[in-house]
C-alpha cells in the first residue's frame, strides 16, 4: 500500500464515523458530463489525480497496471514505446482524463463495437470501499476470474460503489494498417451501409454518420485493409486519423454550443427518428446523438422501441434524473449493490440516480 492510498483510506474510515459524504475526483474531465450534478450535496472532496503512476507493465503479456489517477495521456505515451494501444480509445480530453475516471464513466470511443469497451478489457481492480477498506478484485491475466465481475461492476458506477485505487487492463497492438473511406449519403442509406458492412468478416473498426457524411475506418492487416477498401469503394481521406480524434474528443462540430446533449444506446438497425431533429450516428448506428431540449421521458419511449435507453450525457437540468428510468427489480438491485458496498452511502451520493 502506498502512503498516498493509506491517506485515502484513513479519510474514508474517518468519512465513515462522522457520515460524511465524499466526492470522487481524478482530472475532473468528466464532473460535467454523464450523471447528475451533486453540487447541492455537502461533501469533502476526495482527489485521485495524485495517485497517479504505471505499477507494472508487460508489453508481451498485453497486461497493463496503473494507479487510477494516471492520466490516459502518459498510458498512451508508454503504450506507443512499445506499439500498443489501448483498443477502446477513450478519449484524453485534452490530457486531463485518467484511467479511474474513464473506467467509472465507462468511456469508450468509435472502435467500441469491434474492439470492445473498458469494460470489456478490465483484468481487475483495487478499490476503496465505503467502509475504508482496501479491497483487491480480479487478477492481471484473462483467466483469472476470481472476482471479475466485481471489477467490472465498476465501470459507469460513477464511483459510486468504491473508490478506485489500482486498475489492471488488456492492451492490444497498433493495426498494422488502417484507412478511412467517405461517403455522401441521407442518414437512412447510412444505416443500410453500416449494418451490411458491420455483417461482414472484414477489418472494420469505426462507422459514423454525421451531416451527409458516412465515415467507415478499415484497421488490421494491411492487404486485408487494401482489398477491403477496393471492393467497398467510397472516397479515401488523406487524414482519416484527425476525423476519428475529434470524434473521439468530442470536438466534432455537431458537439459544439450548450444545447443538452443526449445519447441513445440501442438496435443499431433501428429506423433514425427524423422528426427530433439531426442525429449523429456512430458505432455502426448502435450509439445515437441527439441535441436541444427535449422531454426525458418521451426520449425513453423512443429508445425502449429502438431496443435501447437514452441519457442526458451534458448540459440541460443535471439536478434530476438523467440516466433512463429503471424498472423496479433492477432498481432495488442497484440499491443492494449499493449498501454491500457502501452502506452508509456516503460515496458520490446522488451522482448516478435522486435516489443512490
Amino acid at each position: 500500500m502506498t502512503d498516498y492510498s493509506k491517506e485515502l483510506v484513513a479519510t474514508v474510515e474517518q468519512a465513515h464515523q462522522d457520515k460524511t459524504a465524499l466526492y470522487i475526483c481524478g482530472g475532473g474531465s468528466k464532473s460535467h458530463i454523464l450523471g447528475r450534478s451533486n453540487d447541492a450535496t455537502p461533501s469533502v472532496r476526495l482527489e485521485l489525480s495524485k495517485h497517479s503512476g504505471i505499477v507494472d507493465y508487460h508489453p508481451g503479456e498485453l497486461v497493463m497496471t496503473a494507479r487510477a489517477g494516471t492520466t490516459l495521456t502518459q498510458i498512451n505515451s508508454a503504450l506507443a514505446k512499445e506499439g500498443q494501444v489501448l483498443s477502446f480509445e477513450p478519449p484524453v480530453f485534452g490530457g486531463k482524463a485518467t484511467l479511474g475516471g474513464t473506467l467509472a464513466c465507462n468511456m469508450s470511443g468509435p472502435a467500441r463495437p469491434w474492439s470492445g469497451s473498458i469494460r470489456d478489457m478490465v483484468l481487475g481492480v483495487q478499490l476503496i470501499n465505503g467502509k475504508g477498506q482496501l479491497l483487491n478484485f480480479g487478477g492481471q491475466v484473462m483467466k483469472n476470474v476470481a472476482g471479475y465481475d466485481v471489477s467490472r461492476l465498476q465501470a459507469g458506477a460513477l464511483g459510486t460503489l468504491g473508490i478506485l485505487t489500482q486498475v489492471s487492463l488488456k492492451v492490444l497492438p497498433v493495426p498494422e494498417h488502417s484507412t478511412t473511406l467517405c461517403y455522401e449519403v441521407d442518414a437512412a442509406a447510412a444505416m443500410d451501409m453500416m449494418v451490411a458492412t458491420s455483417a461482414q468478416a472484414k477489418p472494420l473498426s469505426g462507422a459514423y454518420w454525421a451531416d451527409g457524411t458516412l465515415y467507415l475506418r478499415l484497421s488490421g492487416a494491411e492487404n486485408a485493409v487494401i482489398q477491403t477498401a477496393k471492393h467497398w469503394g467510397g472516397e479515401p481521406l488523406a487524414d482519416g486519423a484527425a476525423v476519428w480524434q475529434n470524434l473521439r474528443e468530442f470536438d466534432h462540430p455537431f458537439f459544439s454550443g450548450d444545447e443538452p446533449l443526449w445519447r441513445f444506446s440501442q438496435n443499431p438497425s433501428a429506423p433514425v427518428p427524423a422528426e427530433l431533429g439531426e442525429f449523429l450516428i456512430d458505432w455502426g448506428g448502435a450509439q445515437r446523438w441527439l441535441r436541444g431540449e427535449h422531454d426525458r421521458i418521451a426520449l425513453e419511449k423512443v429508445a425502449e422501441r429502438a431496443g435501447g435507453h437514452v441519457s442526458l450525457f451534458r448540459g440541460g437540468d443535471r439536478t434530476g434524473e438523467v440516466k433512463h428510468s429503471l424498472p423496479p427489480l433492477e432498481k432495488t438491485l442497484h440499491k443492494r449493490l449499493k449498501y454491500a458496498f457502501d452502506p452508509a452511502g456516503l460515496l458520490n451520493p446522488g451522482r448516478m440516480y435522486t435516489w443512490m
